[in-house]
């Protein structure tokens, strides 16, 4: 555990737009801990559960879609992947940067 607050990376999400059932927001947090995530929301009984990240949590996206699909929820497929380019303002010069995103939707 560490100290800072568990909230602290979901912020930047909640400007953008309300919370989607069935979505995991891809962040910091080890691989582990969103299949862990994705696999609770399958259990469930969600029929498609979407990732989302942005920048450098793309590729823990990915990685998280292909534990799962490989290792542990083999019944689990790949729907659809999106990619997109979303502009948002620096915290360090205030001016606008490009940032990547992509949406992974994982469905039986």
């Amino acid at each position: 555990m560490s100290n800072q607050p568990e909230h602290a990376e979901h912020e930047e999400h909640e400007h953008m737009e309300p919370r989607e059932p069935n979505t995991i927001y891809v962040g910091k947090k080890p691989t582990m801990n969103y299949v862990l995530a994705v696999l609770t929301q399958i259990n469930n009984g969600s029929d498609v559960v979407t990732l989302k990240a942005r920048g450098r949590a793309i590729s823990r996206a990915v990685d998280v879609a292909q534990v799962l699909t490989k290792r542990f929820a083999t019944d689990v497929k790949v729907q659809s992947i999106s990619i997109n380019t979303e502009q948002v303002k620096s915290t360090m010069t205030g001016g606008m940067s490009n940032v990547s995103s992509i949406e992974i939707k994982l469905g039986k």
